[in-house]
């Protein structure tokens, strides 16, 4: 089979690896779509994401979706050919303490499709074919197709931060960053009740990508930003930004920090969190989210504005600078 594999910064290949064959209770995927992600993107440029650096050359990708393609033993709830996407997450079977029962994303240690938090590293996606576990798998509705299922996992992302809100049903939310969290953000809180949305981003691109993803109101963040906002989702990641953003929350209100901050120290103005008392609370991937992202993909939220270029496996390095330059989402032919 072919996969896409980082060696280090700036050395992604496409490369043939035997074919994997699945064991009991696992099934082998062949790939059709992928998603480019920024962590994709840092592992391709500098190997590394946030705290995870390359040891070993490692296949990326977590946003995918495929067809199955060989059923291991055991496996009798899935056929031949079924549909399906895949939760990308493995959290170590240690008992999660009281604080945070049910939130398996915060388990000491999951491994995750194409990350190199650990060692051995866990390879991704972006390949021909790749052996997943049953309890991983979530199979597609008909009419989902595999090209748009493999949202699936990033809408699963902005779900959780919204989770993370509390109920917004006929709430005004405020999210600053328009990329393809963002965007998807605010579809994510569209779809579970939230009255008016805005959308401020420095990039008119990224504007257009959240205004039809369903934000009603359009900020360019270099003038300034909605006022008061008691609700507020900041999927920018810019340090820089933190400071306006937490000016323009409304007394009492809450941040949910959606977008990926440095590992490095950098400055921030960050005052207005205690003299305003902010709720500044952070999100990080997802528990089960996929389940709902899924329904609502095949429920009709159409994500097709977000994306911005399809490349094939073959081209997988120009796939990646391309994600790299543009608000929106690039896929890739994996199948």
């Amino acid at each position: 089979m072919q996969a896409v594999v980082v060696h280090g910064p700036g050395d992604v290949r496409v490369e043939s690896r035997p074919d994997p064959s699945p064991g009991p209770g696992e099934v082998l995927v062949a790939m059709e779509w992928g998603g480019i992600c920024g962590s994709d993107i840092s592992y391709a440029r500098h190997g590394s994401s946030g705290t995870a650096v390359l040891r070993h050359p490692l296949a990326l990708g977590h946003e995918v979706a495929g067809r199955i393609a060989v059923l291991g033993s055991g496996v009798s709830s899935y056929g031949v050919g079924d549909p399906v996407t895949v939760h990308p997450a493995s959290p170590s079977s240690e008992p999660l303490p009281e604080l945070v029962a049910g939130r398996t994303n915060l388990h000491r240690e999951v491994r995750y499709f194409g990350s190199a938090a650990f060692d051995p590293h866990e390879d991704g996606g972006f390949s021909t074919y790749r052996v997943v576990r049953v309890d991983q798998l979530r199979a597609l509705p008909a009419g989902l197709s595999t090209r748009i299922a493999a949202l699936a996992e990033p809408l699963a992302v902005a779900l959780h931060a919204v989770g993370r809100l509390g109920d917004v049903r006929g709430q005004f939310v405020f999210v600053n960053g328009a990329g393809s969290i963002g965007s998807l953000v605010v579809a994510a809180l569209k779809a579970r009740g939230a009255r008016r949305v805005a959308s401020a981003d420095v990039t008119a691109e990224a504007l257009a990508m959240a205004s039809a993803m369903g934000a009603d109101h359009l900020f360019d963040a270099a003038v300034g930003l909605p006022n008061d906002s008691a609700l507020v989702v900041e999927a920018s990641g810019v340090p820089g930004a933190l400071g306006a953003v937490l000016r323009a929350t409304a007394r009492g209100g809450t941040v949910v920090q959606v977008g990926n901050l440095p590992i490095a120290p950098t400055p921030a103005v960050l005052g207005d969190l205690v003299s305003r008392e902010i709720t500044w609370t952070g999100s990080y991937r997802f528990v089960d989210e996929i389940t709902e992202a899924v329904a609502l993909l095949a429920g009709g939220l159409d994500v097709t504005p977000m994306i911005a270029g399809e490349y094939d496996l073959a081209d997988a390095a120009a796939a990646i600078d391309a994600a790299a330059t543009t608000a929106g989402k690039v896929l890739l032919r994996l199948g």
